[in-house]
């Protein structure tokens, strides 16, 4: 029997957790991405769907797509799988912004026609509490609301050297009413030394499985001094008092914050791949 493909409704949603919780460190942000949104939009959500391929009716692949692909991310499923799903979809979807496993992304893009105008090649590193080593800063703290003009600045600048973007240019209204929502959400974590922020990081995307962080930024004034390796142990610690298990993804071309990972105790796992097409 040939697979198939359609978006997954209530009715599969103990199917899909089966199948993200196989392999949990590395559908840890589908597993935050169905915690927060659940598998099906509620009134006023942006639009998304999990689309699913099956095999004799069993779940073998998911791909989630929010906004008609402005966020696409595949399950940790074999490349072939995650193209069968993009065939069905076709030109339904004009993926703009995609990250997964190196392989399923490569796949992605071929699917779509896409060619991406920024990709970069990562590593995703993960960690339990029996593998954190000693590293500890108890002044890191949630960011609050009057942190939020020195936070928009360190986002922006974590952006624009992340992926050469810079959002308080091509989004000014919108980029400070996402930093700001960050905060309210109490994802944001900061350091602050004589009043000044030296240091953010934030929880992208959290469920009862794990949680992957991101944004992990020292202004360049204050880098080299250990606030990365101190904080992001003090995070790690903290998160981990409640949770299984954290992940990050670090560029292949920044050996610095993948030595302050491995450092902390994160171990590296598979071959990623973050891609912005434009619209």
């Amino acid at each position: 029997m040939a697979a198939t493909v359609e978006a997954l409704g209530p009715a599969h949603l103990e199917s899909l957790k089966a199948l993200l919780l196989r392999e949990p460190v590395l559908n840890l942000y589908l597993l935050g991405l169905l915690e927060d949104f659940g598998i099906v939009p509620g009134p006023g959500r942006a639009p998304f769907a999990f689309h699913g391929r099956f095999d004799a009716g069993a779940l073998t692949a998911v791909l989630f797509v929010g906004g008609g692909g402005g966020l696409v991310v595949p399950s940790h499923s074999s490349p072939k799988q995650v193209s069968d799903i993009a065939h069905a979809l076709g030109p339904a979807v004009t993926l703009r912004a995609a990250q997964g496993e190196r392989a399923a992304i490569d796949a992605l893009l071929t699917c779509f026609q896409r060619k991406p105008k920024v990709s970069r090649l990562q590593r995703l590193f993960s960690v339990s509490a029996d593998d954190l080593g000693p590293f500890t800063n108890p002044t890191l703290r949630l960011a609050v609301e009057s942190d939020l003009p020195q936070l928009v600045t360190m986002a922006a600048g974590s952006i624009e050297e992340m992926v050469g973007r810079k959002p308080l240019e091509e989004d000014p209204e919108g980029f400070p009413l996402r930093v700001r929502q960050r905060i309210l959400s109490k994802r944001t974590y900061v350091l602050e030394e004589k009043g000044k922020l030296v240091f953010k990081i934030d929880v992208g995307s959290r469920s009862m499985h794990g949680a992957e962080l991101e944004g992990l930024y020292t202004v360049p004034d204050e880098r080299r001094r250990g606030h990365a390796t101190l904080s992001l142990g003090q995070i790690s610690r903290h998160l981990l008092s409640s949770l299984p298990r954290l992940t990050l993804r670090v560029d292949d071309q920044d050996p610095a914050r993948a030595g302050v990972a491995r450092k902390v105790g994160y171990l590296a796992r598979g071959a990623q791949r973050l891609v912005l097409c434009d619209g």
